[in-house]
């Protein structure tokens, strides 16, 4: 199993869109949507879903022999959710019975889609809503991280999902993706400088530029950037591995208490600026810390494996509960599941072996991804 810092390049068109959008070729002006007329915004999370996504699209070439088990974990996190919502699940044509025996078929819907990887949150739509009915998907124009991974097939993902859903589709000349967004739905967001102000996304776009971007197209009237790092994971340190909002007001954070752990120093930095920032209504964040297992399971998923993202923030918000990973570090496991039973007391709490996904430095909340319903 390779891990996610050495994952499979593809030099293409599609790869270099990135590239292209940063420049301006080709792609719509950067004030589009101001153009449409309509005041788009991005709810929070935990309100109300129409349903959720899924990306089935595990492979040998990326995954080798931990496919599999990649693909039932995947199926784990598509049953519990769709105990509580609607989900549709996006496989490839020849892997569509197969997909249906892991995801099953109560309250599934299937769609048949190209992929490369299975990172719904950062290849899927970034859904927005204009308290009228409307809704847009809007298309940050995934590059695989900064060219990190091959991204033909996935980088036409959000259309496909704009046109499945009959949304608004959408596109900003900006390279992201949605696991570096993390908004409380009522004009405040929090990002990584680390995976947005970087030349591998945006190398001609200055911080100032980015951020107004991502206020037009969220809806958004105060973004709080966390430093966040560069190089360490494939993602360059997405803001749903580090900070989520809980409710306008209250985040949940990550904090390292791993001394020999280079995040250490990066969740503490982190808490230091939550701890005294206010949101968009001048509010002063109430702050709630979760922190890694320090014994998560020592198996083959775990074991020499550097990129093992063993953290309780990449959880899922659905209607009705919250799904979480557990890592078989039984005081860590129980800590995470108090802590989110009382941060959402009226969802249930469901705890996920998800090792396999971890093992690629990636969680519960990567992989999928939602629409509001409106």
């Amino acid at each position: 199993m390779p891990t996610r810092r050495h994952f499979i390049k593809q030099v293409s068109v599609v790869a270099g869109l990135g590239a292209m959008a940063a420049s301006g070729l080709g792609l719509a002006p950067r004030s589009v949507l101001a153009a449409t007329g309509r005041k788009w915004y991005m709810p929070d999370e935990g309100e109300r879903h129409q349903q959720a996504f899924i990306a089935f699209g595990a492979q040998d070439a990326i995954w080798e022999d931990f496919t599999g088990d990649v693909q039932a974990a995947l199926g784990r996190i598509a049953r519990a959710i769709a105990d509580y919502e609607p989900l549709t699940v996006f496989c490839r044509k020849r892997e569509r019975e197969l997909a249906e025996e892991h995801c099953g078929s109560h309250n599934v819907t299937y769609v048949i889609s190209e992929l490369d990887d299975i990172w719904m949150r950062d290849i899927g739509a970034n859904f927005v809503v204009d308290g009228q009915g409307g809704l847009g998907a809007v298309d940050f124009n995934f590059n695989g991280w900064g060219n990190k991974q091959q991204h033909d097939d996935d980088a036409q993902v959000p259309r496909l999902v704009s046109d499945t859903v009959g949304a608004r589709y959408l596109r900003t000349e900006l390279v992201g993706e949605g696991g570096g967004i993390e908004v409380d739905g009522h004009g405040t967001g929090i990002m990584t400088e680390s995976s947005w102000i970087n030349r591998n996304r945006n190398p001609d776009w200055s911080k100032a530029e980015v951020e107004q971007e991502l206020k037009e197209r969220l809806g958004l009237r105060k973004i709080i950037w966390l430093p966040g790092i560069k190089g360490k994971d494939i993602t360059d340190a997405h803001v749903d591995f580090y900070a989520r909002f809980v409710a306008p007001g209250v985040v949940i954070a990550n904090l390292d208490t791993d001394p020999d752990s280079y995040d250490r120093k990066v969740t503490l930095a982190h808490l230091e600026i939550l701890k005294q920032a206010t949101d968009a209504d001048g509010r002063k964040l109430q702050v709630h810390t979760v922190s890694p297992p320090l014994k998560p399971r020592n198996s083959r998923f775990s074991k020499n494996n550097p990129d093992f993202a063993a953290g309780y923030i990449n959880y899922f918000v659905i209607n009705g509960a919250v799904i979480a990973p557990e890592f078989g570090d039984k005081k860590a496991d129980t800590a995470a599941y108090d802590l989110l039973s009382e941060l959402y007391p009226d969802r249930e709490i469901v705890q996920l072996n998800i090792d396999a996904i971890s093992a690629g430095g990636g969680g519960i909340h990567c992989v999928t991804s939602h629409q509001p319903k409106v």
